[in-house]
C-alpha cells in the first residue's frame, strides 16, 4: 500500500509539480520556522513567541528521539523504483518526517496563539501540504507522515497552554529555562564530541544534536532574557522593521559561519552554530537591540 502510493505520486511527476512540491517543502523547514519565529518574539508577543517555540523545540527533540530508536529507511534507498527528490533535506532517518512534525507543531501553535479563523484554516492547508510534498519527493513513506502529523499535532496541542501559563510566573520561567537550557546544551556538546569521534551513528544522532543545541541556546537565552533584559516589542512599524532585519542578520551571519569551520570539526562546528542561533534569538540579541530600537 505504502510502495502503491508513492509510485502514484513518482507516475504523475512533471516539472511544475516538482516546483510546487518543492515550495511546499520550504515551509516545513526552519529557515521560514525562525523568521516567524523571531519576527513574532521580537516584534509582536514574547508571550506568544516563547509558547510557540517550546511547543515546536518539544516536537522536535521528541521526534529526533523517536529517528534515533527506530531508524528506519528512505523509501528511496530501499525501492528502486522511487526516485528521491530534494535530497539535501532528507537527512537522518525516515520515521517520524521532519517537515511534517515541524510543519504539524509550528502551525497548529501559531494557530492557538492566534485563535483566528482564517490564520487556523491556512495553517491547516500548509501542515497538509507540507506532508503531501514530502511522499512526491519520494522522501518519506505515507506512515512517516502520519507518525509527523500526530506527534507535531499532540505536543502543540497538549503543551501550548502550559507554556503560555508558565511564562506568567518570572520565576518559574527562568528556573526551567535555564535548567532545561544547560541539560539540551551538555546532551548536544555529549552528542557532537560521540559524533566527532565516530563514536555514535552519525544518521541518527547529527539532527538530533543540532535541535539539542539550538534548544540550548535557546532557552539559556530565554533565562537571560528574564533575569537581564525584560525587552519591550513596542514601537513603529518601522522601527520593528528595522529591530527585525537587523536581528535577522545576525542569525544569518552565524549560519554563514558555517563557511569558516573546517570540515574536520563539522560536528562541533554544528554545535557552536546551532546553540548561538538559540541565544542569539531569545536572549543575545533582545539584550543588545534593548538599548537600540
Amino acid at each position: 500500500m505504502q510502495e502503491a502510493i508513492l509510485l502514484f505520486f513518482q507516475n504523475h511527476a512533471n516539472p511544475f509539480f516538482d516546483l510546487v512540491a518543492n515550495v511546499c517543502s520550504f515551509f516545513g523547514e526552519q529557515t521560514i520556522v525562525i523568521i516567524v519565529m523571531v519576527a513574532i518574539l521580537w516584534c509582536y508577543d514574547k508571550k506568544k513567541g516563547f509558547a510557540i517555540c517550546s511547543a515546536l523545540l518539544s516536537s522536535l527533540i521528541s521526534m529526533g528521539i523517536l529517528k534515533a530508536i527506530v531508524r528506519a529507511p528512505r523509501p528511496f534507498t530501499v525501492l528502486p523504483s522511487i526516485a528521491g527528490k530534494r535530497l539535501a533535506t532528507a537527512t537522518g532517518y525516515s520515521f517520524p518526517s521532519g517537515h511534517t512534525t515541524t510543519a504539524a507543531s509550528f502551525y497548529s501553535a501559531l494557530a492557538m496563539a492566534f485563535k483566528k479563523r482564517t490564520i487556523s484554516i491556512f495553517c491547516a492547508i500548509l501542515i497538509v501540504l507540507v506532508g503531501i510534498s514530502r511522499l512526491y519527493l519520494g522522501v518519506h513513506w505515507p506512515i512517516d507522515i502520519f507518525g509527523g502529523l500526530i506527534l507535531g499535532t499532540s505536543i502543540s496541542l497538549l503543551c501550548y497552554a502550559e507554556f503560555e501559563n508558565l511564562y506568567e510566573n518570572k520565576d518559574k520561567r527562568y528556573s526551567i529555562s535555564l535548567v532545561v537550557g544547560i541539560l539540551a546544551f551538555v546532551s548536544s556538546l555529549t552528542m557532537a564530541l560521540l559524533l566527532h569521534f565516530e563514536s555514535i551513528d552519525t544518521v541518527a544522532f547529527t539532527d538530533l544534536m543540532k535541535t539539542l543545541a539550538l534548544g540550548g541556546g535557546g532557552y539559556l537565552g530565554f533565562a537571560l532574557e528574564v533575569r537581564k533584559v525584560n525587552y519591550s516589542i513596542e514601537g513603529s512599524v518601522g522601527r520593528k522593521l528595522i529591530r527585525f532585519l537587523v536581528g535577522l542578520a545576525g542569525i544569518l551571519l552565524i549560519m554563514a559561519l558555517k563557511l569558516a569551520i573546517p570540515t574536520s570539526v563539522y560536528y562541533l562546528g554544528s554545535l557552536v552554530r546551532y546553540t548561538l542561533i538559540g541565544l542569539w534569538a531569545t536572549g543575545l540579541y533582545p539584550l543588545i537591540g534593548k538599548s537600540l530600537f
